[in-house]
């Protein structure tokens, strides 16, 4: 009686331990397989954020041709301006450039550079050197400098500026170069120029002597710190 009582408690103990061990077993598999779930989930998102990133960079590549073209159609449209009005100049050291510029905008005008074909530096601008270029140059009322580029057509405006730096008391040579070069029929020129101090004499009134045609009007030295106001109160008077 005792061993049929004994072998019913050991059947009753390991018919338990079976059971937990069933119990442990599956709490465990949903656990793994949640797991490799989640694991696979952040695989396919990391995937599609590449895929966007991927496709938003080339959305980017796409654009910015784009944008460099319609930049450069702006750039074309501005050099092919065409006007009434145009600003002719030259300048050795910059000033008299920035004041034709405002001219240019205050007058909605094209503009075009007198370039030498012989850029000059600045031992050729020292007017303290007997032997400069540009004392040279001034010493001689027959002297040419070339010029580099001189391609403007001046029969498509009707008022030319003529705009360039006080040398030696009058118009730098080369501007006699550019006068004479062109015909200024049927046109009004406006000479200006840029000096230290010195005023703007007769620059003008030699320039019109050696140019073919053209109403000349007298002209006047403007500051380098002329603003653009002060540009269109000057235009005002002639007016």
């Amino acid at each position: 009686m005792k061993k049929m009582v004994f072998s019913v408690i050991a059947a009753m103990c390991v018919f338990g331990f079976t059971a937990c061990g069933s119990d442990n077993s599956s709490s465990s598999a949903p656990s793994e397989t949640t797991a490799q779930t989640e694991a696979a989930q952040q695989e396919t998102l990391t995937e599609k954020t590449d895929e966007m990133t991927e496709a938003e960079q080339s959305d980017e590549e796409k654009t910015e041709p784009k944008k460099n073209e319609e930049q450069s159609q702006n750039t074309n449209v501005n050099e092919s301006k065409t006007a009434d009005t145009v600003v002719v100049y030259f300048s050795a050291t910059g000033t008299t450039k920035e004041v034709a510029e405002r001219i240019a905008n205050v007058t909605d005008a094209d503009i075009f550079e007198i370039t030498p074909a012989e850029p000059y530096d600045d031992a050729d601008l020292d007017w303290h050197d007997d032997n400069s270029r540009t004392t040279i140059e001034m010493n001689d009322p027959d002297c040419r400098p070339e010029i580099a580029n001189d391609t403007v057509q001046l029969e498509d405006y009707s008022t030319v500026y003529i705009g360039y730096p006080i040398w030696w008391g009058d118009a730098p040579r080369i501007m006699s170069t550019f006068v004479e070069s062109h015909s200024f029929e049927g046109m009004t020129v406006i000479p200006f120029c840029t000096s230290g101090s010195s005023p703007i004499g007769k620059s003008g009134e030699n320039l019109a002597s050696q140019a073919n045609g053209g109403n000349w009007l007298e002209g006047e030295r403007l500051d380098a710190s002329i603003s653009e106001s002060e540009i269109q109160d000057w235009i005002s008077e002639m007016n």
